[in-house]
């Protein structure tokens, strides 16, 4: 009760950004994750103070049905399970969340993401792996830190919690969005003016949670480009006028990756596309992933270059990024937040 109460009582603040289009949203992917290792608390933390509007969480479960907040289903890529647990990988390799208890997680050390075949940083100027002491956080942990940041600061930042591979969760005996769902409206996540919103890049899923499991508040399919999605779909079915008008039966919004919004290899070549314009004519917010500093798209010469062409050309409702303080910066510069 005190949890609702407390957004009722700010969530005027978040109003504006959950509207289309007050302003662009930053939305920081797994926290401020170009600075400190992603999806840590202390990640979350830093994107909090430096402006974001959002802060993502991806969300897989454990072997008890506690959903914990990691990128991957697995988890040898940002925490030392093959030196703690060597014997609990499956034949394939990877160390699945969801074979461990949640006090089995907690066992482990979080850290910067690694290559799992030659155990180096695949960002290698971001925060050393295996230094200071990090963990992987639960949901819940994570929604209190936050709802705690948002009374301490009086600015509310909201969340962006991604439903990961339901149906593969579901194929191994879990139902991962029937237990995440009831958890975010108990913190008072429940409707379209909760600061609150739910992403997924299974179109079934995302019809089953807006229909089946009857969830009220701000729904986004995410898209990936020239590879199928967990559930066999094709993300260039919806691109088109026809696809995102069918997308918007269910959804509130539409995630891509930055080259549907921006195709070419340099600047020189660079050109926006219609994706923006015809995902607004079926009144869908648009919030394409991933900007990074330190691995820039293409079509851009530098992170200014990069805000000019998405915000100014491009017209986007937001974007994920891992530096969320830079296009807070470039934005309140400009008189637009």
């Amino acid at each position: 009760m005190m949890k609702t109460s407390l957004f009722v009582l700010l969530g005027i603040l978040a109003l504006p950004a959950l509207a289309q289009p007050a302003r662009p949203v930053v939305i920081a992917h797994r926290g401020a994750s170009g600075y400190l290792p992603e999806h840590t608390l202390e990640s979350k933390v830093l994107a909090h103070a430096m402006g974001a509007d959002f802060l993502e969480q991806d969300v897989a479960l454990t072997k008890d049905d506690v959903p914990i907040v990691i990128h991957d289903i697995y988890i040898e890529t940002i925490s030392d399970v093959a030196q703690r647990f060597p014997e609990r990988k499956r034949a394939n390799g990877h160390y699945y969340a969801l074979d461990f208890t949640l006090a089995e997680i907690k066992q482990l050390r979080a850290q910067e993401r690694v290559n799992p075949r030659t155990g180096q940083p695949v960002y290698p100027n971001r925060f050393p792996p295996g230094k200071s002491s990090f963990q992987i956080a639960t949901l819940e942990e994570e929604l209190q830190l936050i709802q705690g940041l948002n009374k301490t600061s009086r600015r509310v930042v909201g969340i962006y919690p991604e439903i990961k591979q339901p149906a593969w969760h579901r194929k191994e005996g879990h139902d991962i969005s029937r237990i995440v769902l009831p958890i975010l409206r108990r913190y008072g996540y429940a409707t379209k003016q909760d600061p609150c919103w739910v992403q997924c890049f299974e179109l079934d899923e995302v019809k089953r949670i807006r229909t089946e499991l009857g969830w009220e508040g701000r729904l986004l399919l995410l898209l990936a480009m020239n590879r199928k999605h967990p559930d066999g779909t094709s993300a260039e079915a919806w691109f088109t006028p026809a696809g995102m008008m069918e997308v918007a039966k269910v959804a509130d919004g539409i995630g891509p990756e930055l080259g549907a919004i921006v195709s070419g290899s340099s600047k020189a070549t660079r050109k926006v596309t219609d994706f923006v314009k015809h995902a607004h004519a079926a009144k869908l917010i648009v919030h394409p992933y991933t900007l990074r500093a330190d691995d820039l798209p293409k079509f851009a010469e530098s992170m200014d270059d990069a805000l000019e062409v998405l915000f100014a050309e491009a017209g986007l409702d937001g974007f994920f990024t891992d530096f969320p303080d830079l296009p807070v910066k470039w934005l309140t510069a400009r008189g637009l937040r």
